[in-house]
């Protein structure tokens, strides 16, 4: 009897899904934050490093690596702050207008609308987050060759840790997911240290 009721209540609500089916997991919505976490945190971490070893390929002082880091990751949060809130406030522009042509206005449309702010802080709290990764490696190491190794081994365990955790949570293949990411950083801090590299030995010449 409980069979057949349940086959009835599916009948009557045929747009109803049951519970744990893929069908009822809002995929946007889920890639509208993952692109504002772990993106932010894999922007933060790659610029981050890139430009410590861009520093430390013209001058090895750890100082000046750091500190270079650190205005790195002031700049950047800022930078992706600033670019989110003018960004979601955009959008937010062309949602609410479009709400008044529907004549949805305040209503729980609006009240559901992003927020500018939050999407700003989160933003630059996501860079912050990847940004500290290569300080806090370079930060206590006196060597200039051990201080280089770790900033790149650092980075790259954090970079296929953000492409596993986004593979994961967007159902993505993780392998090409976190080679994709790693493939990427590693080539930025790379091109970066050769190219300042380079400047040092015109500079020197």
């Amino acid at each position: 009897m409980a069979v057949n009721d349940t086959k009835l209540a599916d009948a009557e609500n045929p747009g109803a899904t049951k519970f744990g089916d893929d069908s009822d997991v809002d995929f946007a919505g889920r890639a509208n934050w993952l692109r504002a976490a772990v993106l932010g945190a894999n922007d933060g971490l790659v610029s981050t490093a890139s430009l410590m070893l861009g520093v430390s390929a013209v001058k090895h002082d750890v100082r000046a690596m750091v500190v270079s880091g650190f205005a790195g990751l002031l700049a950047g949060a800022c930078s992706m702050a600033i670019g989110e809130y003018v960004s979601v406030c955009s959008q937010r522009d062309v949602e609410i207008a479009q709400l008044d042509r529907d004549g949805k206005r305040g209503g729980d449309e609006e009240r559901a609308l992003a927020s500018p702010v939050q999407a700003a802080a989160a933003s630059a709290l996501a860079f912050s987050v990847g940004a500290l990764l290569p300080l806090l490696a370079a930060g206590f190491i006196v060597g200039y060759r051990m201080r280089v190794a770790v900033v790149v081994a650092v980075a790259t365990m954090a970079l296929a840790a953000f492409g596993c955790i986004g593979a994961v949570l967007g159902r993505a293949p993780m392998a090409r997911s976190c080679a994709r990411v790693v493939v990427g950083g590693l080539a930025a801090m790379g091109v970066t240290f050769g190219l300042m590299r380079l400047f040092r030995a015109t500079l020197v010449a």
